[in-house]
Formats: C-alpha cells, structure tokens, sequence
C-alpha cells in the first residue's frame, strides 16, 4: 500500500514538474497529399462560416517557373472540402483577400501593347470557382525594372515610374500609390479602393513632391474611409549631400476631399524611424523608433498624438532603450547598434496601452557561381531578433525587451520570422526552429538559432504584463512532422485562436493553436 502512495506521489510530482506553462492547446488537421511540390503561401483567410480559404502560387519545370494560383477550402474540422487550379500566369501578384463571399486576387501587369501599367482584381465565389478579371487601374509609362515594391530602406525614383499598394491593418480599404515621372511632367497620384473594389477616390499628390519623393509604408483609415493617413520616408531631391546630412525624414500624411496635408516628426538631436500610424476611439497615435544623431542607428521609441484634423502634434514621448533591453540584445559586447527595425504588429488594449513588435529585417546580396560559367545574384532575406515593446497610455514607456534570433532564407520566407499574439496583458510569440532548445542567459538573456536540421520545433515565447520572460517547446518536431509557416496564421481575436499552415514536399496540413 505504502509502495502504491510513494508511486503515486512521484508520477504526480513528475506531470507537475513537466506540466505545460503556455496556455495553449492544439489541434492537427489531417495530412494531405499535395500535387505541388513547390508553392508560397499567399493568402489565409476565414471564409465567414467558420473555414478557411487558402491560396498558393505554385512553381514548375526543369527551371521553376509560376504556373499558376492554387487555391484551398478546409471546413472547421480541419477537413479539406474543395481545391482549385487557377491557371494563370504573366501577372505580378500584389495582395488578396476573402469579402463577402467572393476571394479577390490582386495583380499588377503591364501592357507591352498600350504601354501602361495594371491593377487588376480577378474575383470568384468560393462555392464554385469562376474569377471574373476586372480592371482597377492603368497609368501611362515605360516599362520599368522593379516598378512595384515597399523597400523600407533604400527606393530608386530614378527609373521613371513607382507603384505600390498599402492595406490597413482591417482589410477595410487600400490605396495605390502610383509615381510617374517623364521629361519636365512629374506626377504622383493616389488612389483609394474600399474592400468591395470600388474606387472611393483620387488625389493628386504632386504639389507636394517638387522637392522631395515619397515612400510610403503604412496607412490608416477612418471606419468610412473618408480619412486617409500614410506614414513614409520623404526622400530630399539634393544632388548633393554632407556626410552629416539625412536623406530622408518621415512625415505623416492626412488625405480628405478637402485636401492634403503633411506633418513631419524630427526635432533636434531626436530622428524619428519606422513610424506607424494608428486610430483609436477618436485618437490619431503614431508610434516608432528614433536615432539620435543623422545615421541608421535606433537609440529608443517614439510615441506621438496628433490633432486629426490638422496634424499639429499634441504631445510626444521619446524614451531610450532600458539597460535590460540592451542587455538582452548584446550581453556584454561593446559594439551595440541597433538599427533595421520593422514593424510587425500593433494591438491597443482597452486600458489603452499599446504594444507593438518589430524585427530586425535586412537583406543582403552576393554573386555566385553556378558551375558553368555563368554568375548570378542571390539576395537573402535575414529576420533576426524580436523586438516588443509596452507603452502606458500616455505614451510612456513601461518595458522594452529583445529576443535573439538568427533566421536567413533565400526564398519563401514564410516558414522565418515570427508570428505575435497578446491577450490579457500579455505577448506571445511562435517561432519555429531547427533549434531543440534556445541558450538562456542568467534566466534573461533567450537566444535562438538556426539550426541545420530540417525538423522543426515550435516554440512560444511570452512576455507578461512586466516584460517578465519565458519560453516552452509547445510542439515539438517528431509530433508535428511538418514545418509550419509561423509567420502567416490567421489569427481569430474572437475565439483566440491561430491557425497555421504546415507543409514539406507533397504533404500538408493545418494546425489550429487555442489559447485557454
């Protein structure tokens, strides 16, 4: 009897010791075989009944080359109920979504024929497919090399024509941005689309381009779209520059039938970087990092309130990075820069603070040798460390932490990076790696790496409501089997919940994390 108590206690101690810490459960989707061995993520979206809508582009050939768009309807259970080949090809494709019964898919094309740039939206019901194309927009000019693109640290206008297409972070609305310069005409347009693809408007933006060229990288929008706010680098047109002088300097910018208007950010001595803009109960909030002295380098958070209607700033914050963030970033190493933060996602919580995460996002290029004589240009895209960060309400900093990750990849980078979630005051983080576990450093300082294998760990970071650390393996390798795309779920605020696509090779499968 004494026998039996003794093993009872110690199998009880041992679930306790190795109970799970992250408030989370999960479900696997049955595995699928796949008839595309090589495809990129391009889309996962609700399809208002509780499944989900997927859409691939997919590659084929002895040298790969996009064939076409391969789309998939999964039930709640999980439960594959319908595919479809879209076969087209010849189109960039640009964004897309699921509204009102109908996938849009956006592309750009240009027309070699009327030499014209695009936009088209090829729609279709889900419950049998058959996209209609329409056009959305064209615009007059050569054909350009890299025309269409968001490059936060670098863009060329030299070329004659630049394109973009920003959503808001509700999918209510996009704008098209279109720059066309030829000879003595220079001409920058806006273009305003709700999410039923209607054009709500077209602004000219060119008075405000005479000396400076815009690159815009996110936008806001009022419930009715009635107002417009882009945040961006405004690059000076100087031919020359001294070592000490900035290129750029971020403005936001108020768009309305009544007008535009820009309000740029830097004081002296503060530089801001990476600005975003956000609208919260009648409030216009921007939020982003600052540089200290005229070069690349991140030295803390910036927090701005702006009078909606004209832009004037209301109050400002600026708060260094903490000596715990620097500590977690760089131990002990004395060459500490900070620098090539993007944002990733921003959530406000009904006590109005903020939360938003970056991450080091950079890419680099070299040439190599393909064996037979010829060199060729690979770029790696390199998503390193996480950056999170809690702002009271008044703009104030509570906590900045950093976790160390190394991830490069040359193509899909669907399956690097990370994807974020907070609930209750608290941030959690997905990451998945070759890595069977993270190097921690005084109970602080989490390091990732890479890795060599092609089995995947999935991990959850979480940061509690102060900036407290901690981490588990919520799945590991031998139970998933597939590596997911971490960086693309679906995420439903409603229920609490994310759902992953995972795949390798001809097999595929979702996976749906719960939170408790």
């Amino acid at each position: 009897m004494n026998s039996r108590l003794v093993l009872f206690v110690v199998c009880f101690m041992g679930i306790f010791t190795y109970a799970q810490k992250m408030p989370v459960s999960y479900d696997f989707g049955e595995k699928f075989s796949d008839r595309y061995r090589y495809s990129n993520l391009l889309v996962i979206d609700d399809d208002g009944s509780g499944g989900y809508i997927l859409v691939r582009s997919y590659f084929q050939g002895l040298i790969l080359k996009p064939k076409g768009y391969f789309i998939e309807h999964y039930n709640s259970d999980l439960e594959l109920v319908g595919e479809y080949n879209y076969k087209l090809k010849g189109l960039q494709f640009v964004d897309g979504f699921f509204k009102n019964g109908r996938l849009n898919l956006l592309f750009l094309n240009y027309d070699f024929d009327r030499e014209q740039y695009e936009y088209w939206a090829h729609s279709s019901p889900i419950e049998y497919f058959n996209f209609e194309a329409r056009k959305l927009l064209t615009i007059q000019s050569k054909a350009v090399n890299g025309a269409f693109g968001k490059n936060y640290y670098n863009r060329d206008f030299s070329n004659g024509f630049s394109t973009t297409m920003l959503f808001n972070q509700e999918k209510s609305g996009f704008i098209i941005s279109t720059h066309h310069k030829k000879g003595k005409s220079n001409k920058h347009t806006i273009h305003l689309f709700d999410d039923s693809l209607n054009k709500r408007g077209e602004f000219d933006f060119s008075n405000e381009i005479e000396e400076k060229n815009y690159a815009f990288e996110n936008v806001a929008m009022s419930k009715n779209l009635d107002e417009i706010y882009i945040t961006g680098k405004a690059y000076f047109k100087k031919k020359r520059f001294r070592i000490d002088e900035r290129k750029f300097q971020y403005e936001m910018i108020r768009i309305t039938t009544s007008g535009i208007k820009t309000q740029s950010f830097d004081d002296p001595g503060k530089y801001s970087e990476g600005l975003y803009p956000i609208l919260n109960d009648g409030k216009l909030l921007c939020a982003g990092f600052y540089a200290d002295r005229k070069d690349n380098r991140y030295n803390g958070i910036s927090y701005f309130e702006l009078d909606p209607a004209s832009l004037s700033v209301q109050s400002k914050k600026y708060s260094p990075f903490t000596s715990q963030f620097m500590d977690d970033k760089f131990g002990r190493e004395e060459d500490k820069i900070i620098k090539n933060l993007v944002f990733k996602s921003v959530n406000i919580t009904p006590e109005k603070e903020l939360f938003f995460n970056a991450e080091e996002y950079f890419v680099t290029h070299s040439i190599h040798s393909t064996g037979a004589g010829q060199r060729i240009k690979v770029d790696r895209y390199h998503h390193n460390d996480i950056v999170s960060v809690k702002l009271n309400a008044q703009g104030e900093m509570v906590w900045a932490r950093n976790i160390n990750k190394a991830e490069v990849t040359q193509g899909d980078g669907a399956y690097a990076s990370y994807s974020a979630y907070c609930k209750n005051g608290k941030t959690y983080f997905f990451i998945c790696t070759a890595a069977d576990n993270p190097q921690l450093i005084n109970n602080e300082r989490l390091i990732f790496k890479q890795g060599l294998s092609r089995n995947r760990n999935v991990f959850m970071i979480s940061l509690d409501e102060n900036g407290k650390m901690d981490y588990e393996q919520v799945i590991g390798a031998e139970e998933a089997r597939l590596p997911l795309m971490v960086s693309m779920p679906l995420k439903d605020k409603k229920d609490d919940q994310l759902l992953f696509y995972a795949k390798r090779g001809n097999k595929k499968q979702l996976v749906k994390v719960a939170f408790k």
